[in-house]
């Protein structure tokens, strides 16, 4: 399949005109490989170690999930990172496109996965915006969950760095409702309130947002931006193999930017 005909399927199914005004969807970089049989480096972020991963394994395209330009340039100088990334994209005829709020909303999308992950049934938007697309989802634990048996499944189907969670009183109550929504969530939590949710796994949330929901009486769940948005890219490797690409690989360069120390003496 050529690279043009792989990104006009996956724009009849996610379609960037979706994207928010915010947001940049799309051909970030497009050096002339639209002719070309896909090989497609799949990624969440596109960062030179996945750059230079692409030129290794003769990638001509990487897919990513967040976008390598967000605001517009006023330069581009050697040695920055944005810089080198069209470089060494042109230079190795390697096109960058990035699919951000639209893959959000769709179904297999960002929330959809995670939401799949965690065995949600009946799983509906928090946020709709189309006829059974939007951001977030919420649904139902069949059977319900402890707390603790919930948090023991986030981290073990995650495997977050670490996990963070409101303060509760009982980590033995069952929790049957539940709302997802991978990346950056923090600012649904007046949506997820409105869904009568028990408890919203979600990423970068901060001090006073946990203190929000505790007063909202809804349980915050922080597991991370890249454990809650990379299984979606696997989604994605996935859904590309079905299409019988002739090369299409999970990126093992992706980046969690973030680490933890257990101990320090």
């Amino acid at each position: 399949m050529k690279i043009a005909d792989l990104i006009t399927w996956f724009e009849e199914w996610a379609n960037p005109a979706w994207c928010e005004s915010w947001d940049n969807c799309g051909w970030q970089i497009q050096p002339g490989v639209l002719s070309e049989k896909a090989r497609v480096l799949v990624c969440l972020t596109p960062t030179l170690a996945v750059m230079q991963e692409a030129i290794a394994l003769h990638a001509n395209l990487i897919f990513a999930h967040h976008p390598l330009i967000f605001s517009p340039l006023k330069s581009l100088c050697s040695g920055e990172a944005i810089a080198e990334m069209a470089r060494l994209a042109f230079t190795h005829n390697i096109g960058i496109y990035s699919a951000h709020t639209n893959f959000d909303q769709v179904q297999d999308g960002t929330a959809d996965v995670l939401a799949q992950i965690l065995d949600l049934q009946s799983a509906t938007p928090i946020v709709p915006t189309q006829a059974g697309l939007g951001y977030g989802r919420v649904g139902l634990l069949e059977p319900c969950l402890t707390l603790q048996e919930l948090l023991a499944k986030i981290h073990t189907r995650l495997a977050p760095p670490h996990l963070i969670f409101s303060p509760t009183a009982d980590l033995q109550q069952n929790i049957s409702r539940v709302a997802v929504l991978g990346g950056s969530g923090a600012s649904y939590i007046s949506a997820v309130v409105k869904t009568q949710a028990q408890v919203y796994l979600t990423s970068d949330c901060k001090f006073h947002q946990f203190q929000e929901s505790r007063d909202r009486h809804l349980i915050l769940i922080d597991a991370g931006h890249y454990a809650t948005e990379r299984p979606a890219c696997d989604r994605l490797v996935q859904k590309f193999m079905s299409l019988n690409l002739d090369w299409v690989k999970l990126s093992q360069k992706d980046e969690d930017f973030r680490s933890q120390i257990t101990r320090v003496r």
